[in-house]
C-alpha cells in the first residue's frame, strides 16, 4: 500500500470568483464588499442582542467595552506584525522575481549568442555540413550503444537492487543499503525515462507498449523502495531518540538529492515551455529526469502522518479526563525538543527543519483545538481546559525558543474572550436545561396529582422529590463556574441562577392559581365534578410550601439551601458584585420563598371554603341561618384539618395556616351579606345570632393554644404547639361589630356609623356597604344616598391593608 499520496493543486476554475454587479437602471454598483459590510453590521447587532438580553445586562457594558477594546488592541497588534511580515515576504518575492527575470534574460541572450556563433561557425568551416553529419551519426551510434548496454544490464541491476531491498527488510531500523539502492534506482529511472522519451519522439511507436511492460518491474521496485523511505520518515523522531544518526543522515541525503532533481525538472520544464525550439537543440536539456517525484513534499506529509495518530490518542484521553490536557500533550513538546536538539544538526540547514516541524505541529494543534471549540456538544469542563491550555501552550513554546508572534495562526484564533463567554453560556445553558426539565417533571406530577412524587423529610414534613436535586445541581454548576478562576464567568452564571430561581417561583405560583381555579368552578363542573381528589392537591400545596421553608430555614441542625448557596457563591465573585447585585437578589429570593409558601397556604385555606363550605357559607344571613349551626360546622372542620396536617406541615406554616383560616372565615362571613335571600329584619334576633357565631369562632381560635399531637418516627408521640395571636384575631373580628351597627342603627345614625367604620378601615369598599344596607328591611335610597355623599366627603389616609380589602 502506498504511504505517499499524490498531492494535487486545484485549477484556477475551482477557486471562487469575486466581483460586483451593476444595476444599470439605477446607476449604482453593488459589490460583494458592500454585502459583506451589511452582513457584518447585522452580525454585530445579533451578537449585541445576545449579550444584552436582560435589563441587568446593561451593567456589563463597561466590562464588555473594556473586553472588546483589549481584544481589538490584541488583533491590531497581530495585524501589524502580520502586515510587517507580509510586506517583507512581498518585498523579498519581488526582489527574487526581478533577479530571476534578469537571470532568464541573461540565459536567453547567452543562448541566442551561442546559436549565432554556431550558425557563423557553419559558414566559416569548409565542409561543415559533412562534418556535422558524421558527428551526428557518431553521437547517435554512441547513444545506441549506451542504450543497448543499459537495456541488457537493466534486469541484472534491478535484481541486485531487489536483493538489497530484501536485506534492508530484515533491518528496517538501519537500512544500510538505502543510499546504494537510491543511486541504482535513480540510474534505472533515467534509463527508463530516456528510452520512453526516445520512443515517443520517433515516428514508429509500436515498441512503446513492449517497453512499458519491460519496465513494469522497475515500478514495483520503486514502490518497494518508497515503502522503506516512508517507514523511515514515519519513524524519524524515534530514530533520533534511538541515536541512529546514520539512518537519519542517509534519509536526509536522499530527500535532498530528490529535491535538487525536482528543482532541475521544474526549471527545465519552464525553459522548455518558453523556449521549446531552442531547448530541443541542447542535449543537456533532453536528458536526465523527466518527471517530478515529490519526495520532499511526501517527507513533509509524513511529519503530519506521524503526529496525527498521537493527536487521535490524545483526543480520546482528553474526552475522558479534560483536566489533564497538559499531561496528555507532553509528547508534543518532547517531539519538538528532539527535533531541536537531535535532528536539526543532521538535516540540511536550508530546510530549517526545526521551524518546519514547529509550523506543521502548530497547525495541527490549532486545527485540533478549534475542532473542539467549534463542537456545539463540548462540555464546560472541556471548554475550560482548552481556554487554560492556550496560555500554558505558549509558555512551553517560549521555552523551546518560539515567540508567540512567530506562531501563526494563533492557536485559538485569538478567541479567548469569546470562549470565556461561550464557557459561561455552556454553564448557563446547563442550568436552564436542568431547571426546565425538573419543573416539567414537577408540573406533570402536579397536574396529574401523583402522590408518589411527594416525599417526607426526617421530621415527617411533606416535600417534593426534586427540591434537593435542584440545589445539588446548582451546587455542582457553582463548582464548575468556580473552577474557571474567573469572576466574570461566575457572576454571569449566578445571574442566570438568580433568574432561574425567580422564574421557578413565578411558575409555581401561576400553576397553583390555575389548578386552584378548577376546584372553584360552579357545582357540577371543574375538577371536583371529575372526581379528582382535592386531598392530593392539598398535599401538594403543603409539600410546595414546606419546600420554600426548607430553602430559607436556618437552624442549629442545618442551614437552609439559600444560605448555603450564599456561602458557596461569595468567594467566587467580586465584593462590588456581592454588595450591589448578589445580596439584593438573595434577599429578593428569600422574600419570594416566603411569599410562595404563604401563597400555598392561602390557596389551601381558600380551597376549604370553595369546596367544603360552599353550601354552608351560602346559607349565612338567610332564614336558614337562624336555625343552623354553620359556624360550628366550620370550626369543627378546621380542627380536623389542623389535626391532620400538623403531622406533615412545617411548624412555622402551621401558624400561618391558622391565621389564613381566620382571615378566610371572616372574609367569607362578611361577604355572605351578598347571598341570595340575605335579609335582616328588626323583629328577628339577628344580633344574637351574630354574637353566637363570633363567640363560637373565638372559642375555637382561643382553644388552639392547646397541643395538637402527631406521630413521629419510631412510633413515639411528638407534640406540635400552635401559636395563635388571639388578640390580633379579635381585633380583626371587630369589623363584625361594625357590620352589626350598620344593620341595627336607625336611618339618621347610619352615616355616623359608616364614618366611624371608614376611619378604622380605610379600604372599606362602598359596594359591600351598599349590600349591607340593602339587606336591611327598612332600606331606602335616601339612606344609601346619604352614605355615598358622606363617602365623598371623608378623607382617610391610606395605611396597611385591613381585612376589608378581602371583602368586595
Amino acid at each position: 500500500m502506498q504511504l505517499w499520496p499524490v498531492l494535487g493543486i486545484p485549477d484556477a476554475d475551482h477557486y471562487p470568483k469575486f466581483g460586483g454587479s451593476v444595476n444599470r437602471e439605477c446607476g449604482y454598483t453593488t459589490t460583494v464588499s458592500d454585502a459583506a459590510g451589511m452582513a457584518d453590521i447585522e452580525g454585530t447587532i445579533v451578537e449585541l442582542a445576545d449579550l444584552l438580553r436582560h435589563p441587568e445586562d446593561l451593567d456589563k457594558i463597561s466590562f464588555l467595552k473594556s473586553e472588546f477594546t483589549r481584544k481589538k488592541t490584541a488583533i491590531d497588534g497581530q495585524l501589524k506584525i502580520g502586515l510587517k511580515d507580509q510586506l517583507e515576504v512581498t518585498q523579498n518575492g519581488m526582489s527574487s522575481i526581478n533577479d530571476g527575470q534578469r537571470t532568464v534574460n541573461q540565459i536567453k541572450e547567452e543562448m541566442m549568442r551561442v546559436d549565432k556563433l554556431c550558425a557563423e561557425a557553419q559558414n566559416m568551416i569548409r565542409d561543415f555540413p559533412d562534418i556535422n553529419l558524421v558527428s551526428q551519426v557518431h553521437r547517435n551510434f554512441s547513444q545506441v550503444e549506451t542504450m543497448k548496454a543499459n537495456i541488457e544490464s537493466f534486469d541484472g541491476r534491478l535484481k541486485d537492487l531487489e536483493q538489497m531491498l530484501r536485506e534492508d527488510d530484515r533491518d528496517l531500523e538501519n537500512q544500510p543499503n538505502l543510499l546504494n539502492i537510491h543511486y541504482g534506482l535513480t540510474q534505472l529511472r533515467d534509463i527508463r525515462d530516456d528510452a520512453m522519451d526516445q520512443i515517443k519522439r520517433t515516428s514508429d511507436t509500436s515498441l512503446e507498449s513492449h517497453l512499458q511492460d519491460y519496465f513494469t518491474r522497475l515500478g514495483d521496485v520503486i514502490d518497494w523502495f518508497d515503502d522503506h523511505v516512508g517507514t523511515a520518515c514515519m519513524n524519524l523522531i524515534p530514530l533520533v531518540q534511538a541515536d541512529n544518526k546514520g539512518m537519519v543522515v542517509r534519509l536526509a541525503l536522499i530527500i535532498e538529492e530528490e529535491e535538487k532533481s525536482d528543482n532541475k525538472v521544474k526549471a527545465l520544464q519552464d525553459a522548455q515551455r518558453e523556449y521549446k525550439d531552442l531547448a530541443s537543440r541542447f542535449k543537456s536539456m533532453t536528458t536526465g529526469p523527466k518527471q517530478l517525484r515529490g519526495y520532499k513534499e511526501k517527507f513533509l506529509e509524513a511529519i503530519k502522518y506521524y503526529a496525527q495518530p498521537q493527536f487521535n490518542k490524545a483526543e480520546e484521553q482528553f474526552l475522558e479526563e479534560p483536566d489533564k490536557l497538559a499531561n496528555i500533550m507532553k509528547w508534543y513538546f518532547n517531539d519538538l525538543y528532539v527535533v531541536k536538539v537531535g535532528m536539526a544538526s543532521l538535516m540540511p540547514k536550508k530546510w530549517r527543519i526545526f521551524k518546519t516541524y514547529t509550523d506543521i505541529y502548530h497547525k495541527l494543534m490549532h486545527d485540533w483545538l478549534t475542532k473542539h471549540i467549534d463542537n456545539p456538544e463540548l462540555s464546560p469542563p472541556h471548554m475550560l481546559s482548552i481556554i487554560d491550555w492556550s496560555e500554558k501552550y505558549y509558555t512551553k513554546m517560549t521555552k523551546l525558543g518560539w515567540d508567540q508572534s512567530t506562531l501563526q495562526p494563533h492557536v485559538l484564533d485569538s478567541r479567548e474572550a469569546e470562549l470565556i463567554r461561550e464557557y459561561r453560556q455552556l454553564i448557563v445553558k446547563s442550568v436552564d436545561e436542568w431547571m426546565d426539565r425538573m419543573f416539567a417533571a414537577d408540573k406533570k406530577s402536579f397536574i396529574d396529582r401523583k402522590s408518589d412524587s411527594l416525599d417526607t423529610n426526617e421530621h415527617g414534613y411533606f416535600r417534593t422529590k426534586t427540591l434537593g436535586d435542584m440545589w445539588r445541581m446548582l451546587k455542582e454548576q457553582t463548582a464548575v463556574a468556580g473552577s474557571s478562576d474567573r469572576t466574570d464567568v461566575a457572576e454571569g452564571v449566578f445571574d442566570a441562577m438568580f433568574r432561574a430561581l425567580k422564574s421557578r417561583q413565578n411558575l409555581w405560583q401561576n400553576m397553583i392559581d390555575s389548578e386552584s381555579q378548577k376546584y372553584k368552578a360552579p357545582p357540577g363542573t371543574g375538577a371536583a365534578a371529575d372526581g379528582e381528589s382535592m386531598q392530593v392537591f392539598q398535599d401538594w400545596l403543603v409539600a410546595i410550601a414546606n419546600d420554600q421553608i426548607a430553602c430559607i430555614d436556618d437552624n442549629e441542625d442545618q442551614l437552609g439551601y439559600l444560605t448555603r448557596f450564599h456561602r458557596d457563591l461569595e468567594p467566587l465573585v467580586t465584593p462590588a458584585y456581592m454588595a450591589a447585585h448578589a445580596l439584593p437578589q438573595l434577599d429578593a429570593l428569600r422574600d419570594g420563598f416566603v411569599d410562595l409558601g404563604t401563597h400555598c397556604i392561602t390557596a389551601f385555606a381558600s380551597l376549604i371554603f370553595a369546596v367544603d363550605f360552599r353550601a354552608t357559607v351560602a346559607d349565612f344571613f338567610t332564614p336558614k341561618w337562624y336555625a343552623e349551626y354553620g359556624m360550628k360546622r366550620i370550626v369543627t372542620t378546621f380542627d380536623d384539618y389542623i389535626a391532620d396536617y400538623a403531622k406533615v406541615l412545617h411548624r412555622s406554616l402551621l401558624d400561618v395556616l391558622v391565621e389564613e383560616l381566620a382571615d378566610e372565615l371572616l372574609a367569607h362571613y362578611l361577604s355572605a351579606v351578598r347571598n341570595k335571600g340575605a335579609r335582616f329584619r328588626r323583629a328577628e334576633p339577628f344580633t344574637d345570632k351574630f354574637k353566637d357565631d363570633v363567640l363560637t369562632a373565638f372559642e375555637f381560635f382561643a382553644g388552639l393554644g392547646n397541643n395538637h399531637h402527631r406521630e413521629e418516627g419510631g412510633g413515639g408521640a411528638g407534640v406540635v404547639t400552635v401559636t395563635v395571636d388571639f388578640a390580633a384575631i379579635k381585633r380583626k373580628w371587630r369589623v363584625v361589630d361594625k357590620m352589626v351597627r350598620l344593620l341595627e342603627a336607625d336611618k339618621p345614625g347610619v352615616v355616623a356609623v359608616y364614618d366611624d367604620f371608614k376611619q378604622e378601615c380605610w379600604d372599606l369598599q362602598m359596594g359591600w356597604v351598599e349590600s349591607v344596607l340593602r339587606a336591611r328591611d327598612d332600606f331606602d335610597r335616601a339612606m344609601l344616598a346619604a352614605v355615598k355623599a358622606k363617602a365623598g366627603e371623608v378623607y382617610v389616609e391610606r395605611g396597611p391593608e385591613t381585612i376589608m380589602s378581602k371583602v368586595k
